[in-house]
C-alpha cells in the first residue's frame, strides 16, 4: 500500500454541493432554464472567473450581450450560494477526522475570486486547510498541468504521497498523468471507503 503524504481535495461537488441547472431550475422552470443554457453560455463565463476575472463585470457584460435573459444572467451573481449549497456534511467530517489524525489536507479547486470569498463565509471549514490553491488567485486552473505542478513546487510533496479526489474526470485524469493516487468522487461514501482502504482512517469511522 502506498504511502500518503497528504490529501488533497477539490470544493465543489466534494465538499459543497454546486448544481447551477438545479438552481435555474427552480428559479426559472425547466423549459426555459433549458432555453437559457442553450443560449447563453454561463458556463464558459463562469470558467472566466474561475481563471481570475472579476465576477460583476463577467455578469453585466454578458448582461449586455443578452438583454433579454439579463435578469436571469444576474443571478448567477446575486443568488451564487444558492447554486453552491448546501455543504456535503459526510465530506467535511472526513476532512477534519484527517486533519485531527495528524494528515495534511489541501484544497485545489476552480474558483473564482469574489465566490471563494462567498463561500468562505457561509462555510468556515474552507478555512481549516492546511494549504489552498484556488484557481481564481493563480490564474491558472485544473486540468491544467500547471496548477497540479504549482502545488507540488509550493508544498514541496512528491507526486506519488498525494492522493486526490475530484468529481471531474479530465481533473483526475491530468492527476493520474502527474502520477497523483486519485479518486473518481461520486459521493462521500465511496471516498471514505477508499480512505479506509488506504488505511488514513478507520473503517468503522468513515
Amino acid at each position: 500500500m502506498p504511502r500518503i503524504d497528504a490529501v488533497i481535495l477539490d470544493i465543489g461537488n466534494v465538499l459543497i454541493d454546486w448544481n447551477p441547472e438545479r438552481f435555474y431550475d427552480a428559479a426559472l422552470g425547466p423549459a426555459a432554464r433549458a432555453r437559457l443554457f442553450a443560449e447563453v453560455d454561463l458556463h464558459a463565463m463562469n470558467a472566466a472567473v474561475d481563471r481570475g476575472a472579476d465576477l460583476d463585470a463577467e455578469v453585466e457584460a454578458l448582461a449586455t450581450r443578452h438583454p433579454g435573459w439579463a435578469e436571469a444572467i444576474r443571478l448567477w451573481r446575486d443568488r451564487w450560494l444558492d447554486m453552491a449549497s448546501p455543504e456535503i456534511a459526510h465530506s467535511v467530517r472526513l476532512m477534519h477526522r484527517l486533519r485531527a489524525q495528524g494528515l495534511p489536507v489541501i484544497a485545489l479547486s476552480n474558483f473564482g475570486v469574489a465566490p471563494f470569498e462567498i463561500a468562505r463565509r457561509a462555510y468556515p471549514f474552507l478555512d481549516d486547510f492546511d494549504a489552498r490553491f484556488i484557481s481564481g488567485h493563480l490564474g491558472v486552473m485544473k486540468p491544467e498541468p500547471e496548477i497540479y505542478a504549482r502545488l507540488e513546487v509550493d508544498t514541496g510533496l512528491a507526486p506519488d504521497r498525494l492522493l486526490f479526489t475530484d468529481d471531474r474526470a479530465d481533473n483526475i485524469a491530468a492527476a493520474d498523468a502527474r502520477g497523483w493516487h486519485t479518486h473518481r468522487f461520486t459521493g462521500p461514501e465511496g471516498w471514505a471507503a477508499r480512505l479506509a482502504e488506504e488505511g488514513l482512517v478507520k473503517e468503522n469511522t468513515a
